[in-house]
């Protein structure tokens, strides 16, 4: 309601206080829009360090498109340190989860053939913890193969 004004004034610090209450919560999706507030400034400070770790909260809860967002985070360098292998796992698993994302050939074109296996390695790891804690809560998560 606040970031778009929908039927109150707009007021993008409002808005950014009540998502951050939503995502402490737990719910992905609401895990994702702190992030999206912090990388653009929107209401707070701008944080990428804020950014990544929200977007990363939801991402570990199987939301495809705050899974891609680290891994453009990680890719270019913006606001943390830019890492390719860190960047293609997380682009791999919003690819998992049925997230169009050319980002990841980008980044593969930039990397050694070792860096994108140990990438590739990384993400089936980070996967099956994510499925694991998926299986132990209630929220469920779809993984889909590569």
């Amino acid at each position: 309601m606040y970031h778009e004004g929908q039927e109150v004034t707009k007021d993008l610090a409002e808005a950014a206080k009540w998502y951050r209450r939503a995502a402490e919560q737990g719910n992905p999706q609401a895990q994702y829009n702190p992030g999206y507030m912090y990388e653009r400034g929107h209401g707070v400070p701008q944080d990428p360090t804020q950014a990544v770790a929200w977007y990363q909260a939801a991402a570990e809860q199987c939301d495809g498109y705050a899974q891609n967002n680290p891994g453009i985070m990680l890719a270019t360098g913006r606001g943390v340190p830019q890492d390719h292998v860190h960047a293609h796992i997380w682009f791999t698993l919003a690819v998992n989860q049925g997230i169009p994302c050319e980002n990841r050939d980008l980044v593969t074109a930039q990397m050694t053939p070792d860096q994108v296996s140990e990438a590739c390695r990384l993400a089936t790891l980070h996967n099956r913890l994510i499925t694991r804690r998926q299986r132990a809560s209630s929220h469920g998560c779809v993984t889909l193969a590569w």
